[in-house]
């Protein structure tokens, strides 16, 4: 396995694999191997190639939130009294189920999170009573989102 900074070479059949994966995740290996004019024993063994490199992170279904009443998308800046505070504060924000994403991040704030609520009473439940009871939590800043224009992975 590539440690973080070595970088995994693949070629424009690899590149082929995976741009036909990422775009549809259950196209069968047949089609993409008859698209593409080899075997398909041979995109297994790519594939498996990439898994092992690490490139591969794993695949997923995707879920609409908006289907299940989740309309209200967040971006909340945390300050924290103390940088000592992030291991803490970070378990305690793993437990909170709205929570998306964490990032430990530069300038102003100490921690930036992604959130998901049903709405905006929702969101502001989620604010008063679980993030900003954290202990080290000094104060937080949120932004929400009204739209997301643009959702893509890397270009391969």
């Amino acid at each position: 396995m590539k440690s973080n900074n070595e970088k995994v070479k693949i070629d424009g059949i690899d590149k082929k694999i995976l741009r036909f994966l990422m775009a549809d995740a259950r196209k069968p290996i047949l089609e993409i191997a008859r698209n593409i004019g080899i075997s398909g024993a041979a995109i297994h063994q790519r594939l498996r190639k990439l898994e092992a490199s690490g490139l591969l992170a794993g695949s997923k279904f995707v879920i609409d939130p908006k289907v299940m009443g989740y309309t209200t998308m967040a971006y909340i800046g945390i300050y924290l009294d103390k940088a000592m505070s992030n291991p803490a504060a970070v378990k305690q924000l793993e437990k909170i189920p709205e929570v998306l994403e964490c990032h430990y991040t530069t300038g102003n704030w100490s921690i930036l999170i992604k959130v998901l609520c049903r709405d905006n009473e929702h969101l502001m439940h989620v604010l008063n009573k679980d993030i900003q009871q954290i202990e080290g939590v000094s104060r937080t800043e949120t932004f929400i989102s009204l739209d997301q224009q643009i959702d893509r992975q890397i270009t391969i």
